[in-house]
């Protein structure tokens, strides 16, 4: 499987985040996540492995992030369904989908832009940014806007479940390692680790999904783009 680099790049451009303004959050008060026009994806898909790592302190962060309350993927109601078909359709491959973030709080945005503020922290620079200043990580890594705070957003890989018990197929990096080899279509990631990436790519283009040329992990439903506001409904 070999993907033209320029079609997995064509989104970089409009992709990459912008720092200019924080997010402006239109939501009644104290509504619930279904008010919000949020869907639970474990409802169309209960197979999917949901693995939201800023729950807990397996993250960049080294704690957890405010605004996740549950082990729960929100996302728009058209995002949702096509990710449900994705799954479906690994299933029958005996793949499975693993979610490490779906729908993301205003508030969990605005907590990453002080942490990337915030004096460094070496444990965190050797397991996730070893090649970058921690300031450098606002531009192009952190961003005070978030596609995941609209719903349609959603950062993932792949378990192979081909053997009975499943296990993580290797992308050439960790999720959320803020460094070029995770961009799409590095050159310095073996044959297998880039087939996997594709594989991944593959699937989710297939229902609609575009991805973000920096992270092989993060992929962007285009429907209802534009008109879907921000939010900053905790996820519980």
């Amino acid at each position: 499987m070999r993907l033209a680099l320029a079609s997995l790049l064509l989104l970089s451009a409009t992709a990459l985040p912008c720092l200019a303004q924080a997010d402006d959050v239109t939501q009644p008060p104290d509504a619930s996540a279904q008010q919000a026009g949020l869907v639970d994806v474990a409802s169309l898909a209960p197979d999917i492995d949901i693995d939201m790592r800023y729950l807990g302190s397996n993250n960049f962060t080294g704690a957890p992030v405010p605004g996740y309350h549950a082990n729960i993927c929100y996302l728009r109601a058209p995002a949702a369904a096509a990710l449900a078909r994705v799954q479906q359709h690994l299933l029958g491959q005996g793949y499975r989908l693993q979610v490490y973030d779906c729908y993301r709080p205003v508030q969990a945005v605005q907590s990453f832009v002080a942490w990337a503020q915030a004096p460094a922290d070496a444990a965190a620079k050797a397991a996730y940014f070893p090649n970058i200043d921690k300031p450098d990580l606002l531009n192009g890594y952190i961003s005070a806007t978030s596609g995941h705070s609209r719903g349609h957003t959603v950062d993932l890989g792949l378990l192979d479940c081909r053997g009975g018990a499943c296990h993580a197929l290797d992308m050439g990096t960790p999720f959320d390692f803020f460094d070029p080899r995770a961009n799409l279509g590095h050159p310095h990631i073996t044959p297998a680790q880039q087939d996997n990436r594709e594989l991944l790519q593959q699937a989710m283009q297939a229902e609609g999904f575009e991805p973000y040329a920096m992270e092989w992990w993060h992929f962007s439903h285009p429907l209802q783009r534009e008109q879907a506001q921000a939010l900053d409904v905790p996820v519980h």
